[in-house]
């Protein structure tokens, strides 16, 4: 079911402009027929993106650059040690269903964090991936945000692999104040890049048979 989506797995840090040039071109290529569908795995250098929703009072210690993203949702933080997958899919080759596609989306996150150990979930009326961190309370470990165009997808999740926690300090991340953001790392898990992008991968194809289905109601 994959072998017409390109994988890309980048090993160096991409810049967030670059990679957002990048994929709206490859949006509107896969979009026209001239492209095909794409995976893209990478890191960025640390930046502050805002999404529609932003709230300029959750920008709260701009220490780095902010960009307007374009995607769903609010302020979130990338860098070094998170690791980010922007899916780009067809969605007019599969179910025409916005929701179901970020249901699918949260699902595959979920999957592979129970694959490597850790138990996650979604929250009602909270974006994202929550998990429990160590001092017993919920916790983001990863952050979803899209945007579809001409039923293509952009933008998709994060997972903190092993970042420096203390960069989400300048944001109010997601716009949710009550709970902290956690990591592999500091869940006692150790997973480079490399590890993750395989247990990630090997839950493609469950990912996409979800994208022809109907999404469930709950």
């Amino acid at each position: 079911m994959s072998a017409s989506v390109e994988i890309r797995a980048e090993s160096d840090r991409v810049p967030y402009r670059s990679a957002l040039e990048a994929m709206t071109l490859r949006n509107a290529a896969i979009a026209e027929g001239t492209a095909p569908e794409l995976v893209w795995l990478l890191e960025h250098p640390p930046v502050y993106t805002a999404g529609t929703s932003a709230d300029r009072a959750e920008l709260l210690d701009p220490r780095f650059e902010v960009v307007e993203a374009g995607r769903g949702g609010r302020y979130t933080y990338h860098g070094p040690g998170q690791r980010v997958g922007y899916v780009l899919l067809d969605l007019r080759r599969r179910a025409r269903d916005v929701r179901g596609f970020v249901h699918a989306l949260e699902g595959w996150v979920i999957a592979t964090l129970a694959d490597v150990g850790v138990e996650s979930w979604r929250a009602d009326g909270r974006i994202g991936i929550w998990t429990r961190d160590i001092d017993g309370r919920e916790a983001k470990i990863g952050a979803i945000g899209v945007r579809i165009r001409r039923w293509v997808t952009m933008h998709g999740f994060s997972v903190n692999l092993a970042p420096d926690l203390s960069h989400f300090g300048g944001i109010v991340p997601c716009g949710i104040e009550e709970y902290g953001v956690t990591s592999l790392a500091r869940l006692g898990v150790a997973l480079d890049s490399a590890a993750w992008d395989r247990a990630l991968l090997a839950r493609l194809d469950d990912f996409l048979a979800q994208l022809e289905t109907p999404c469930p109601k709950d």
